[in-house]
């Protein structure tokens, strides 16, 4: 009929036409690594690195080959781009996994009631716990938060709200000059300044907990001023304008309209802060100190913290290292995991205060 048209009079769509099948990259990379370990197997010279880098090249090499010849030039450069970029990504992800797998495996050994309920007091060889490390940790962390927020916070609100123009733009300069600074001091500076301050203050050889935490806050308020200024900055200017339109002093639109409006991203902030400086050693070595008894308070006495406890659970050990050992990685697994639920605390307070769609 003339109403009819042949399949191979159809007009070829080029959107859909040429096209390489759903799994072939999958099927080609398993034929790459079978025949780049099969090759190697026959020099007697198989590794599991040298196997993969070579399977990764052959690869490369057949997958942009084959998808020039069937899908076209352009086509096989974007498949190319999008194999290598995926190659350096797995790349970057593979030393944080390698370190979640070996802390977990390691570490499980002593994630026992025994662990998390006794100290290290009287204690030589197998048993004894990290619940006054982990306490010191959480106390002088905190301490160290209670000082460094309100202050990164207070300095970014300068910094941007402020800081605009006349004298008080010099000064910002000046004070954004100060925090770069501050960014690049090494930990053990910081601790040596702490401990030479509460030395100065409350005697020679004063080791506490606040001593650590202001430490800690000499770190971590760089950080908070930084990610706050940006987030700051992020807000729209027309939402400040449309606040003074209304007569809103500038101290209410900055409460109530620039930092909920911020919220989320000063909370992230402020949460990669205290990741930032809750597992430094050096100046917690310096200005806290190490104990084998509970302390709970950081005004007097040395205080234990989880990332000086391993350091000398793994660098100071008896004359049977296993039970040392054991615990330096049960206390490196419990530092992560307290990391990771500070994190997933934070993302919960952002997205309740966060301002929701369609207010």
């Amino acid at each position: 009929m003339h109403g009819t048209i042949s399949s191979a009079q159809k007009p070829r769509n080029i959107l859909t036409s040429a096209q390489l099948p759903k799994y072939t990259s999958i099927a080609m990379l398993v034929a790459s690594m079978a025949v780049a370990f099969g090759v190697l197997a026959l020099f007697e010279s198989a590794t599991g690195l040298m196997g993969v880098l070579l399977g990764s090249l052959i690869y490369l090499v057949s997958n942009y080959a084959l998808s020039a010849s069937v899908e076209g030039p352009r086509k096989a450069k974007d498949r190319l781009a999008l194999n290598i970029v995926t190659a350096f990504f797995i790349l970057a992800l593979f030393p944080l996994v390698s370190v979640i797998w070996g802390t977990l495996s390691k570490g499980i050994a002593r994630f026992d009631g025994e662990f998390f309920g006794s100290s290290m007091r009287n204690i030589v060889g197998e048993g004894g716990g990290a619940v006054h490390a982990i306490w010191g940790t959480l106390i002088i962390t905190g301490l160290a938060t209670l000082i460094s927020v309100p202050i990164g916070i207070l300095t970014a609100i300068f910094l941007v709200e402020y800081g605009g123009s006349g004298k008080a733009a010099t000064l910002a300069r000046l004070i954004r000059f100060l925090v770069d600074v501050m960014t690049g001091i090494p930990s053990i500076v910081a601790g040596l300044f702490a401990y030479t301050i509460f030395s100065i203050l409350m005697g020679p050889g004063t080791n506490n907990g606040l001593s650590g935490a202001s430490a800690l806050s000499v770190l971590m308020i760089p950080t908070v001023v930084r990610s706050t200024e940006e987030m700051l900055r992020l807000v729209p200017n027309e939402l400040r304008e449309a606040s003074y339109a209304l007569g809103v002093p500038k101290y209410r639109t900055i409460w109530k309209i620039v930092l909920p409006t911020s919220i989320a991203g000063i909370v992230t902030g402020v949460v990669l802060g205290i990741a930032r400086v809750i597992g430094e050693t050096a100046p917690l070595l310096v200005t806290a100190g190490i104990t084998a008894s509970m302390n709970l308070n950081p005004l007097a006495n040395p205080m234990a913290t989880l990332p000086v406890f391993v350091y000398y659970e793994y660098t100071t050990p008896g004359a049977d290292p296993t039970p040392y050992i054991d615990r330096a990685w049960s206390g490196a697994l419990t530092l992560i995991i307290i990391v990771m639920g500070l994190n997933l605390i934070g993302r919960l307070i952002a997205w309740k205060f966060a301002p929701k769609a369609g207010r």
